[in-house]
């Protein structure tokens, strides 16, 4: 258990190495909102570790924008005729009508 700012029992608190640990959890929305704002509020205490979660999230917008893989349209086209006739063809086998758009 952590001593608080005060000198008090805390279990609230997370040390650097939990928060460092956490950070692409939290960046993805993978914790619990207990534990998100744990992280947010030793972020706002800690400016070392406020520097390397600014970092990761640079770096992560930095791969998202720059790593996006191209998809030819031709081959948009034959996967959606895929996904459509299987659509129908599981329509038919479970004698559901196809509806309009579908």
């Amino acid at each position: 258990m952590e001593l608080g700012m005060n000198g008090e029992n805390d279990d609230t608190n997370i040390d650097c190495r939990d928060a460092l640990h956490r950070v692409y959890h939290f960046l993805d929305g993978e914790l619990t909102q207990e534990r998100r704002d744990q992280i947010a509020r030793h972020l706002e205490r800690c400016s070392p570790c406020l520097r390397v979660f600014g970092f990761e999230t640079e770096l992560r917008k930095l791969i998202a924008n720059r790593c996006r893989d191209q998809v030819p349209d031709e081959l948009r086209i034959r996967i959606a005729a895929a996904i459509d006739h299987e659509h129908k063809q599981m329509s038919k086998a479970s004698g559901i009508a196809d509806s309009p758009g579908h």
